[in-house]
């Protein structure tokens, strides 16, 4: 479904990303696990074509996007998830969804899919007519996810969705991610910094060091690797 093929991206003059690949099918759960400062984010954002790389090559369902902006690579059918989240504070919770919502046209399509998340989500019901900004970080990584999914998304980027969120936040946000990979049908990849719940959910797993991807293996063969184990499972 997407080949990311040996792509080199750069702030500025300092490389971020130096020659990485990676594949992805479609169905699939695959996670990204690393340090900061690895890499991960700008995985993502070369996809997405916020910072497109300078050379390599990013592959969706056959078509070349590296090129594309951002707005056409949701139009193909890839959403992200933020790191940090990233809603509209100001805008209440149902602004925030039919924001997601902006490029499509299908209005049956769009009603049936924001039945879907706010039946994935009932507290976003609850709260959809409070200013995003007013909700918990927990409530906010709903929305967040919850917006993505408005765009129907084939392909959805998730960026450290367990970032600053309590224990039982996390895992109900990854019980959510598994639940929207089977039923939804939505392939996801997922940067992780809690690489024991990423492995835990994905089918495979990605190690990035320094920019480049060190290490590729099923998710239950990495999460019982021991140099894994010892660097990003702190056991």
């Amino acid at each position: 479904m997407l080949k990311i093929d040996n792509i080199k991206t750069f702030y500025g003059n300092i490389q971020a990303l130096k020659g990485v690949t990676i594949e992805v099918s479609e169905g699939e759960v695959i996670t990204l696990i690393g340090a900061n400062g690895a890499g991960k984010t700008t995985t993502l954002m070369s996809i997405s074509g916020v910072v497109p790389p300078r050379s390599g090559e990013i592959t969706f369902q056959g078509e070349k996007i590296h090129k594309k902006s951002p707005d056409e690579i949701v139009k193909l059918g890839i959403s992200q998830v933020p790191e940090g989240r990233r809603i509209f504070p100001g805008l209440s919770v149902m602004e925030n969804l039919e924001m997601g919502a902006f490029l499509r046209t299908d209005k049956a399509g769009i009603k049936e899919d924001l039945d879907y998340v706010l039946d994935l989500f009932p507290i976003l019901a609850e709260r959809k007519s409070q200013a995003g900004g007013t909700l918990s970080g927990g409530e906010q990584q709903m929305l967040a996810i919850s917006r993505a999914l408005m765009a129907k998304p084939k392909l959805l980027l998730l960026d450290e969705p367990s970032l600053g969120l309590a224990p039982l936040i996390v895992k109900r946000i990854f019980d959510i991610i598994t639940k929207i990979n089977q039923e939804h049908n939505t392939t996801i990849f997922l940067v992780e910094q809690n690489a024991n719940m990423a492995l835990q959910v994905a089918h495979r797993g990605y190690v990035m060091e320094n920019g480049m991807i060190t290490l590729v293996d099923d998710a239950k063969k990495l999460a019982a690797n021991e140099e894994v184990k010892k660097a990003y499972l702190g056991i």
